[in-house]
């Protein structure tokens, strides 16, 4: 190769190129449920895959795209997800993951932010994003999700391409991937992480899963949730592909479907929300064969004693819990098995081998233990930055420490335990929603007066988003609220529930407590409330 960056590089496709050589006829990944029908990559190998995402990377060039330039992916979970990811690393061209269940003015908006010069769509998002990628002049291929397809396809685009790697001059501080995180402003901002970023957070699910004992060349793990999140990524990446383990690529999640999977795949390890585990718990297990599954990681909200205890006696299974942020490529911090059930309330636990975390108060200084402040990390994990946002950037980067914008503090045992949020970012299901997004679709509805949007505690969705409203004119109803909100707002951001208040409570200066309205409803989704 001409030039000499080869020789000590840290470049994301590199992983799939070393790997091909170490284990090139080794199962890499294989399409499960309804992913393995005709049209679709079904099972490759490391050298297969290796090939595949060259001859992606070729015909990226071929078309005319440049290193640096971004590429958008509106894509579920598939085989064809990764070989993108991969290809495009390989070619110099920065991923733009998009989630396809957002708006279409969502869509636009990361789109054009990001100025994407090309993009690979499912195809059962091709209508909803159609328009949008035509007005724009993007270009595309398509993923035939559906088994049929009008456009280009995948297939189409890569064949005839070279199964060899292109020669693109690639370094650490290159980005690798843009990220859209919804903040607590209305305007997602752009989290660019470079393949540094992106590697190092690999290894820290890699190392400290190796040391717990569920990543390594034997581990077969799934993809239940979406690839497009950094969780399912890193998870993916760091457990499976890294250490040459197996990775079952299933659409998403399907109790069924996943029982059969760990039975036909032998699936040993699995990441999903405390939810879908509880629906697991309720399935007639004694029909399948998991003798093969050993481990469970669960994220994005705490998992209920009741729920842990029956997993690990009922299925022998070895739990822990993962957490961080999109700019902090996760996990960051594990709470590891032995402190399962040791250990009571919300806690994060141990910080994970390459990120530090401290805690920090308004004026830079350090806590000690006991001692609740802001949850600030440092690490090779952490973001290059937000996308056109040099204000955010400095903002979250104060005094030299990467700040989460979550309160927590250490305790006696040196493991991390949350307390609540800086900002009001609802977590539901596994999503991110901003309060003021939500907030601003209601107060622009004639009848509202005013309104507060929090998360309250559900058990199926971790949070719920709940809508509290002061109206202004008194014949306003749930129904009518709700229908406004489904017809503005993307699925997963509506409120479940709307609460009529005469008012809201508020400081000497009018702002909102937020904090007495959680309170206040903390019980709204309980159980025979």
């Amino acid at each position: 190769m001409k030039n000499r960056n080869i020789i000590n590089r840290l470049a994301f496709g590199d992983i799939l190129r070393r790997n091909a050589k170490r284990f090139p006829d080794k199962e890499a990944v294989v399409a499960y449920g309804e992913l393995s029908r005709d049209g679709l990559e079904k099972r490759l190998t490391y050298r297969e895959m290796d090939e595949k995402a060259n001859q992606f990377a070729n015909a990226l060039i071929e078309r005319g795209l440049k290193k640096g330039e971004r590429m958008a992916m509106i894509m579920g979970n598939s085989i064809e997800f990764m070989l993108s990811q991969f290809g495009a690393a390989k070619a110099g061209i920065t991923t733009v993951p998009i989630n396809p269940v957002i708006t279409p003015k969502d869509i636009e908006y990361q789109l054009q932010h990001s100025e994407s010069k090309f993009a690979v769509v499912d195809d059962v998002f091709l209508p909803k994003v159609e328009e949008v990628l035509k007005n724009e002049g993007i270009d595309y291929v398509t993923v035939p999700i559906s088994g049929n397809s009008d456009s280009e396809t995948f297939r189409d685009f890569i064949k005839n391409m070279s199964k060899d790697e292109p020669e693109v001059e690639i370094w650490e501080r290159d980005i690798l991937e843009i990220l859209y995180t919804s903040g607590t402003t209305a305007l997602p901002k752009g989290v660019m992480l470079s393949h540094l970023n992106v590697i190092f957070g690999c290894l820290n699910i890699a190392l400290d899963g190796a040391v717990i004992g569920f990543v390594g060349p034997n581990c077969v793990m799934t993809t239940l949730m979406p690839l497009f999140h950094c969780a399912q990524q890193g998870i993916t990446y760091g457990s499976a592909i890294i250490p040459c383990g197996k990775t079952v690529v299933m659409r998403g999640f399907d109790p069924e479907t996943l029982l059969k999977g760990i039975e036909e795949e032998e699936i040993t390890f699995t990441f999903m929300l405390p939810t879908m585990y509880r629906q697991i718990l309720e399935m007639d297990l004694s029909k399948y064969n998991l003798s093969s599954w050993k481990y469970a990681l669960y994220a994005m909200t705490p998992m209920d004693e009741r729920t842990k205890r029956r997993l690990i006696e009922e299925l022998n299974l070895t739990i822990m819990l993962g957490s961080g942020q999109t700019e902090a490529f996760p996990p960051t911090i594990i709470f590891r098995p032995e402190h399962q059930l040791m250990k009571e309330g919300n806690y994060w636990g141990t910080p994970c081998p390459f990120t530090e975390h401290a805690i920090m108060d308004d004026e830079g200084n350090l806590l000690p233990p006991n001692k609740v402040g802001e949850i600030v990390l440092r690490g090779p994990n952490i973001m290059e930055g937000y996308l056109k946002n040099d204000e955010a950037t400095a903002e979250a980067s104060k005094y030299e420490w990467h700040h989460m914008g979550d309160l927590g503090f250490f305790d006696d045992d040196g493991l991390l335990k949350f307390v609540d949020r800086k900002k009001d970012m609802i977590k539901t299901g596994g999503e991110n929603v901003p309060s003021i997004k939500v907030e601003s679709i209601l107060l622009a509805h004639e009848k509202v007066a005013e309104v507060a949007v929090v998360g309250l505690p559900h058990e199926r969705w971790g949070e719920a988003v709940t809508a509290v409203v002061v109206p202004k004119d008194p014949s306003l109803t749930e129904d009518e609220l709700i229908k406004y909100c489904k017809e503005r707002l993307a699925g997963f951001e509506v409120p479940k529930k709307v609460i009529f208040v005469k008012e809201l409570p508020k400081t000497a200066t009018g702002k909102i407590q937020k904090y007495q309205i959680r309170e206040m409803y903390r019980d709204f989704y309980k159980v025979g409330k």
